[in-house]
């Protein structure tokens, strides 16, 4: 389950990388990013409570 939320995390990283330099996708972009980042922290809140 961790690979899988890390997985999807880098996914949605990359894609907001290429929307940021692209101009094409707008604002979603960074709602991707939002979304990435707050699947790292909760895996990382998690991780340390196990």
């Amino acid at each position: 389950m961790s690979n899988l939320l890390y997985t999807v995390a880098v996914i949605l990283v990359i894609f907001w990388a290429i929307g940021f330099f692209a101009y094409s996708a707008g604002s979603i972009i960074h709602i991707l990013l939002v979304i990435a980042v707050v699947a790292v922290l909760l895996r990382l809140i998690q991780g340390r409570n196990v």
